[in-house]
């Protein structure tokens, strides 16, 4: 509810309930400035994880599409929510754009563009076996290439400790304009996500856009061990994927998940630096990356068509 306050004054925002009486429940709450920009979407839904299985929107020539993967939730990790595959095309007759099925599994959270021809992926994620076996990685790259309308495909390793998406990208790295990269970085050195992220910190200084133009890479700390329980019902045990870097660029602000760690300052500082014209918004998510994602992954941004 604090992430629809924070985004309805600015813009029109789309929600998907189960039914007309889960939309009533959630209208009784809307008790907020410009509440009147929900739009409800009676689509059943079985996870929140929109990003993942969602549409992926594009914008061209053409005007606006939206790209319909393959969701197998995760590697076929959790069969229950493959239903979840099903939601972009119903939503097919509300967006009335063209709906492109790339028939390769993928979800929104592993990849990652600049608007600029390049997408950032991770090799952990995009080439594991559990994704398209009968695929290499010279075939994915050209996938995401006429997919995408991107020219470049970078790769970085591997994500972080927790995440059972198998290294989604935007737990590690996210562009926050065409040529800044901001990077989730552990200081750590007894932490395990430590030599993990330096990896990647060291990769990302090393590549160039697709104009041949290094990046400038911003380092993001991280909030430390969240940790929910494991498979044995332990508590404080199993780590959670918790990371600043699954923040959501809106029109006027920018949503970040802060878990009660010291580094909650200094992580909104950062993304408010690199995002003058907007509000940066800090959303309690410790309750949310229980579910093994916060704002990132329950969202999915969709072009202005009149800008298409």
């Amino acid at each position: 509810m604090r992430m629809m306050a924070a985004l309805a004054p600015y813009e029109t925002v789309n929600l998907l309930v189960d039914d007309e009486t889960t939309e009533q429940a959630v209208r009784t709450r809307c008790k907020f400035a410009g509440s009147e920009n929900i739009r409800f979407h009676n689509i059943p839904t079985v996870d929140s994880w929109i990003r993942d299985y969602g549409p992926n929107f594009l914008i061209g020539t053409g005007g606006l599409a939206y790209n319909d993967w393959v969701f197998n939730a995760w590697g076929n990790k959790y069969e229950e929510l493959k239903r979840d595959s099903e939601v972009p095309a119903r939503l097919s007759d509300t967006l009335l754009v063209p709906r492109f099925e790339p028939g390769i599994v993928m979800e929104g959270g592993s990849i990652e563009v600049n608007g600029a021809g390049c997408v950032l992926t991770t090799e952990q994620c995009l080439l594991n076996p559990n994704r398209n076996p009968e695929l290499d990685k010279s075939q994915i790259e050209q996938c995401l290439k006429d997919f995408l309308g991107v020219s470049k495909v970078l790769w970085l390793k591997e994500g972080i400790e927790g995440d059972d998406t198998d290294g989604h990208i935007d737990d590690i790295a996210r562009f926050v304009s065409a040529r800044q990269i901001v990077c989730a970085v552990e200081e750590d050195r007894l932490d395990t996500n430590y030599e993990i992220l330096q990896e990647n910190l060291r990769l990302l200084k090393e590549m160039t856009d697709a104009e041949g133009n290094h990046f400038e890479v911003i380092k993001l700390p991280m909030p430390g061990t969240v940790a929910g329980t494991t498979e044995s019902g332990d508590r404080n045990l199993a780590r959670l994927p918790a990371s600043y870097a699954n923040f959501y660029i809106a029109n006027k602000v920018v949503l970040v998940p802060i878990f009660g760690h010291p580094n909650d300052p200094q992580a909104i500082q950062i993304i408010q630096l690199l995002f003058a014209d907007r509000k940066v918004i800090g959303i309690n998510c410790e309750p949310l990356v229980w579910g093994m994602g916060t704002i990132h992954c329950v969202t999915q941004q969709q072009p202005d068509a009149a800008f298409a």
